[in-house]
């Protein structure tokens, strides 16, 4: 018998979409929104990914509601928050509102009581308070007896370190010195022998002494316990019978000039002679001392070898030709020293020798359109920086590739890849229809960090094409990723609200390329409450854009793309 080719199996029931119930409205009158939860979960109430279940079948989560007019157009009109009510710590914001009619005319608050009444009091948080720090207690002052502790004792910031203590406040300051009490204290006195002789035999010198503490027996002590302020001198100068000096000289140095007029050096110090000793000594003294001999020997001197040669002056020869026969080159010519009856001479001032080679440039080199002529003409396979002929311009671009038989043009982002960059934003709003913070970027949002198409990407280098003069936006061979997805150039998106609120960023700078955006590329949205700002600069070098929605995201337009020209 043929074996059976399929049979029949149970995976147990399919999950199914189960919801809650519907939330309040988010307006009493003139339409507003209401939301519930919507979940997909097996039949046991374990929850799942949307994903799981029919994304056709799945129930609405948000719906409209109180679509009735409200009575004579009227709205409240929310003023500026007022300053946070701190300096530093946590405070609150407070706001004014009135009910206001169709011409913005403040009319009685009991017209918009069939309006939601928007809150007025905010939480804030200004910088953080500075507070007082305290080191440890030092030792105490004395080792016997009452003294004094004392410790440091100043204002800190938290991750700014010490800063002015008016920004603390003085009543809460702590203590900076406190009494301590040391054993009480035994008498000791400064106890010093006779001088003993002066340690030189003439001239000036030091004579030293015995000092030491003692207790009320005349018993040696620790100098601990006695007052150091007391404390008798232990050494002193003394002066003996004045000391004989001579001045004591070097060899003359050679002549400065080999020819002509030159001077003569030679060391000169004056020592002392210590006529005690058998045979004499001396020795030198740092500095000349008061004592040495009237007058001081000279220590230069002028000198003449012999009469200095003819004078000689530098010859040079005409220019050769250019070593190369387009573009830079060098060309060379001879440059020798002689005399005034021309003969070779080394007399001449190297400081005025001629130059003997200059650059030169007969013509310019042939220039090509594309990598690909350059490969083919001249032969050359290696990736690099060269010069091509664009729309009438020379333009510097790196060629890559070049081992293919298709290589392709890029060009270098000179302003860095800090200026170049294209972001998917990764936060989303726990309330779509929110826009906090003005719109201002912030970490605390409540938000979650789950988008999946969020990603951050760097740009060094943009593939061109030559011909349609369009920037290849999704070329991504000179670039870094650094979070998430790789986000194509010039493109930026979020999926943080549905409000006008968009968080995508993305940055063009062409300075220093020579190419400017052109006026004709616009740009498009994808996506759902899609809101898109782009700024352009006077040159059109630089473009600064931001995307987003609840999905969404901007980019060229399809058809013509990042068109770029000639600045």
């Amino acid at each position: 018998l043929k074996p059976a080719e399929s049979k029949s199996c149970d995976s147990g029931p399919c999950p199914h979409w189960n919801y809650g119930i519907w939330g309040e409205c988010t307006q009493k009158c003139g339409g507003g929104r209401r939301t519930r939860l919507v979940v997909c979960q097996r039949s046991d109430g374990q929850r799942l990914n949307d994903h799981n279940c029919d994304i056709l079948d799945k129930p609405l989560d948000m719906e409209q509601c109180n679509m009735q007019p409200c009575p004579g157009s009227v709205s409240w009109h929310r003023r500026p928050w007022k300053p946070c009510s701190v300096s530093c710590g946590k405070g609150t914001k407070q706001r004014d509102i009135v009910c206001v009619d169709e011409n913005q005319t403040q009319i009685e608050e009991e017209r918009c009581s069939l309006l939601s009444r928007p809150r007025t009091l905010k939480a804030c948080r200004a910088k953080r308070c500075p507070s007082w720090k305290a080191n440890r207690w030092r030792e105490c002052s004395v080792t016997c007896g009452m003294g004094v502790q004392e410790r440091e004792v100043y204002c800190r910031l938290n991750g700014a370190g010490r800063v002015s203590q008016e920004l603390c406040d003085p009543l809460t300051r702590p203590a900076s010195a406190q009494p301590c009490l040391s054993p009480a204290c035994r008498r000791h006195v400064w106890v010093a022998d006779e001088w003993q002789d002066c340690n030189a035999t003439c001239g000036d010198g030091v004579r030293n002494r015995r000092v030491m503490c003692a207790d009320e027996a005349m018993n040696p002590a620790p100098e601990s316990l006695c007052d150091p302020s007391s404390r008798p001198v232990q050494s002193q100068p003394c002066r003996s019978s004045p000391c004989q000096y001579v001045w004591m000289t070097g060899d003359w140095s050679q002549c400065s000039a080999s020819c002509g007029p030159g001077y003569q050096q030679r060391m000169i110090y004056c020592s002392e002679v210590h006529s005690s000793q058998d045979p004499w000594s001396y020795s030198p003294q740092a500095s000349p001392h008061a004592d040495c001999p009237k007058p001081h020997p000279p220590d230069t001197r002028q000198c003449w070898l012999r009469e200095c040669p003819p004078a000689a002056y530098w010859k040079v020869g005409p220019w050769s030709k250019c070593s190369q026969t387009c573009g830079a080159g060098v060309m060379e010519r001879r440059v020798e020293c002689l005399t005034s009856k021309d003969l070779p001479s080394k007399s001449c001032r190297p400081i005025d020798r001629p130059e003997s080679r200059a650059a030169c440039r007969e013509r310019e080199c042939e220039l090509f359109s594309t990598c690909r002529e350059i490969q083919v003409k001249e032969g050359v396979r290696k990736d690099g920086e060269y010069y091509l002929r664009i729309k009438s311009r020379i333009l510097q671009i790196y060629c890559a590739e070049m081992q293919s038989d298709y290589p392709k043009e890029y060009v270098t982002l000179r302003s860095g890849q800090m200026d170049n960059f294209s972001e998917v934003y990764g936060y989303r709003l726990q309330n779509p229809f929110e826009c906090p913070f003005n719109g201002s970027r912030r970490q605390d949002c409540v938000c979650r960090d789950d988008y999946p198409a969020a990603g951050y990407t760097l740009f060094h280098k943009i593939r061109l094409d030559v011909t349609s003069m369009r920037i290849i936006t999704t070329d991504l061979l000179f670039t870094q990723t650094l979070l998430g997805r790789a986000v194509p150039f010039a493109t930026a998106g979020d999926c943080y609200s549905a409000a006008k609120c968009p968080q995508g960023q993305f940055s063009i700078n062409l300075t220093g390329t020579g190419l400017k955006v052109a006026e004709a590329t616009k740009w498009i949205s994808q996506g759902n409450y899609v809101t898109v700002k782009v700024h352009r600069s006077e040159d059109g070098t630089r473009i600064y854009g931001r995307c987003g929605g609840f999905c969404g995201k901007c980019s060229p337009q399809s058809n013509s793309g990042l068109l770029v020209q000639i600045q």
